[in-house]
């Protein structure tokens, strides 16, 4: 049987969910920065939100502006995930676990809305089906490993609360 102690650290699969987390944030601001930035620029974004305009479309500065809201908190959650990661803070598998399924029901939610603005686009286009599929095989891996792995539970124990500063039934009694 294997010693917790052998089990404890950034070790074994653990590495690849390591590089899985540094390179996240990465990612997102790769494939984001390159996608909204046009908006800002060459005053398309007050075409697109102006009532009047040639190319206004109703809704579509509200999705924009709930997509670049939702991708800068997944941004800032992934960096803070580094941190919780490398320190092996007691909290890293439930905020992995959250950004995972944050992604898995923000993806199709967000092609749903698209489809309510844009009726002609089909709500899973290539993008969408690549980005839903690579959450969704990610969140089939890595949840089940977060929630059942000894070598999570071990690893990130860091800033767990303390069980002896909260009195029991049977500590008092």
């Amino acid at each position: 049987m294997t010693d917790n102690n052998e089990l404890k650290g950034l070790g074994g699969w653990l590495i690849l969910v390591g590089i899985g987390v540094v390179l996240n944030p990465i990612r997102l601001l790769v494939t984001l920065i390159p996608t909204f930035k046009p908006v800002f620029e060459d005053g398309a974004w007050e075409a697109i939100t102006t009532e009047g305009s040639e190319a206004y479309i109703p809704y579509l500065g509200s999705l924009l502006v709930g997509e670049i809201t939702f991708n800068a908190i997944m941004v800032a959650a992934s960096i803070y995930l580094i941190y919780l990661f490398f320190s092996k803070h007691n909290l890293f598998p439930k905020l992995y676990i959250a950004i995972v399924t944050a992604s898995l029901i923000f993806i199709p939610l967000d092609a749903w809305v698209v489809t309510l603005i844009f009726p002609g686009e089909p709500m899973f286009n290539p993008d969408t089906t690549k980005e839903f599929m690579r959450s969704f095989i990610a969140g089939v891996i890595w949840i089940p490993y977060m929630l059942l792995s000894k070598r999570v539970k071990v690893t990130f124990v860091e800033n767990l609360p303390n069980k002896q500063m909260h009195p029991t039934a049977e500590s008092v009694g």
